[in-house]
């Protein structure tokens, strides 16, 4: 390598600089060289990889992951961006030991237009962006969250219901949407305030975590309306979770004192149709 006005130890010198660690892996898999890596908040030396094959650290779904990444990358021929995650578990021997969450990558492949020991290979450069990450998890999080109650809220739904919607068109898969509001909201919001309101929109929201099963999707459609998703769910089922969620949120709203012991629920269930030809579709029967 020349490069005016630097010597090959000064090139030397600044590609083992590098904060980010870069690593030179063929086609096979092989860890050929790594360079950089110095930021020690992020990383540790990975000089010991040198040698290795991907197979040799990683468990098998990891590794191939990594081959079918440098392999895409060669056969584009230019520059691959991919995010990843690894933790203790994605490495041989460091189950135990290594760290339990995950930590995220951006990793930046470009193919180089030589070969390295025989073989094609790429420069992986590995940039820790777990900070970003769970800075935009947690946006996304607060995004699909309706504040009063903590549930999911509309946005979140129409998402899931679109994966849901999805399986059913391509396997068939069964999924119930439940639909419900509580009778009378506007008068309990006249006669007794915005605030007890506001209370039994929570105390329904209790009851739909505490009674649907872990797989159910409930969710604060919009005023005192809630959906329920119900994946791989015939409406028989569906019913029988739908009619516990009936009388349960109906004892609790009674409970609350102003509300009287009349406090209702009207609801609606469906389920997705041959003939649907979007999630909307079993949303708007059940409404």
């Amino acid at each position: 390598m020349n490069v005016p006005g630097f010597s090959l130890a000064q090139m030397s010198a600044l590609l083992a600089a590098l904060p980010d660690p870069v690593f030179v892996l063929t086609h096979s898999g092989l860890y050929a060289a790594i360079f950089g890596g110095t930021d020690t908040r992020y990383y540790h030396d990975g000089q010991w990889l040198v040698g290795q094959r991907l197979t040799d650290v990683l468990e098998a779904d990891k590794a191939d992951w990594f081959l079918q990444e440098i392999r895409h990358t060669l056969a584009l021929g230019r520059l691959n961006v991919v995010e990843y995650s690894l933790s203790g578990h994605d490495i041989k021997g460091l189950s135990s030991e290594g760290p339990q969450e995950a930590i995220w990558f951006e990793g930046r492949v470009q193919p180089l237009d030589f070969l390295v020991l025989g073989e094609p290979a790429v420069l992986w450069v590995a940039s820790n962006i777990t900070a970003r990450h769970d800075l935009e998890h947690r946006l996304r999080v607060l995004s699909e969250t309706d504040e009063l109650t903590g549930l999911p809220n509309r946005r979140h739904l129409m998402e899931r219901l679109g994966s849901h919607f999805a399986a059913f068109a391509r396997y068939g898969a069964p999924t119930s949407v439940l639909l419900f509001d509580i009778d009378e909201f506007k008068r309990i919001n006249d006669e007794y305030g915005h605030g007890c309101g506001d209370e039994a929109l929570r105390a329904t929201a209790a009851v739909c975590r505490r009674v649907l099963r872990s797989n159910d999707i409930a969710t604060r459609w919009g005023g005192d309306e809630f959906v329920v998703l119900m994946p791989f769910t015939r409406p028989q089922a569906a019913f029988t979770i739908a009619e516990r969620l009936r009388t349960d949120v109906a004892q609790a709203l009674a409970a609350l004192g102003s509300l009287g012991c009349g406090a209702t629920l009207s609801a609606g269930l469906a389920e997705f149709e041959a003939l649907d030809t979007s999630a909307e579709d079993v949303l708007q029967r059940a409404d």
